[in-house]
């Protein structure tokens, strides 16, 4: 699924894989397509519930594939839709359920209320996180997650808790499009770090000059909800 932006994530984590000297292949898992054999990095975006119906389909037979995937430590970054169904179930709006896979222990109702608008999100791994949510989705986490940052301007999970995503294992679920990667590049160097870890036994980072992506993160701070 990609809405607002969301496949702007890949692009970005590609451009900077590239930048710190490996030789990234994307390869699109469509409804009804096979998981590659070999998986470094896994990315999903967010769509309309409409879509989510097909995808929840499609997503609880390759459960077991992907809920093994996490436990092996393989880093995943879920956005909005994706990040609903890789909890345990999200009920719609309209009171459907959609049966989740479990890698993350968070459950989601739609809600009668929108969150809309720009982010931040302090957090003790990444530092400040900053993004732009767009969704009714009311999402409580279990004992099994904790949280992707405190919530310091916006709404996140849900307007009570004080708090936006969720971390099990190196996945990482969240309501920040915008897209999240190009302004918060600590995520796609995490990403990019945890997959050459597990497939070449380390990461030698490179040094880059951020300025771009600082000013996006300032502008979209400056920006009204």
């Amino acid at each position: 699924m990609n809405i607002y932006g969301d496949r702007g994530n890949v692009l970005a984590l590609t451009r900077r894989a590239h930048a710190h000297g490996f030789a990234p292949r994307v390869v699109e898992v469509n409804p009804g397509g096979p998981l590659p054999t070999h998986v470094d990095i896994i990315v999903g975006g967010g769509g309309q519930d409409s879509g989510q119906g097909r995808v929840a389909a499609d997503l609880v037979t390759k459960g077991e594939a992907l809920r093994q995937l996490a436990v092996d430590g393989v880093p995943m970054l879920m956005i909005c839709g994706l990040y609903q169904l890789f909890g345990h179930r999200f009920v719609t709006h309209a009171g459907e359920e959609l049966t989740g896979i479990g890698v993350l222990d968070v459950e989601t109702r739609g809600g009668d209320t929108r969150m809309i608008g720009n982010i931040v999100l302090e957090s003790d791994e990444f530092g400040e996180i900053i993004g732009y949510e767009n969704h009714s989705g009311d999402t409580v986490l279990g004992p099994g997650s904790r949280p992707l940052g405190r919530v310091t301007r916006g709404a996140g999970n849900n307007p009570r808790d004080g708090v936006e995503g969720a971390r099990a294992h190196n996945v990482i679920g969240s309501y920040l499009h915008g897209s999240l990667l190009p302004k918060n590049p600590a995520i796609s160097d995490f990403l990019i770090a945890t997959a050459s870890h597990r497939r070449y036994g380390g990461f030698e980072p490179r040094v880059f000059d951020d300025h771009t992506a600082l000013r996006a993160r300032e502008s979209a701070k400056r920006r009204p909800r």
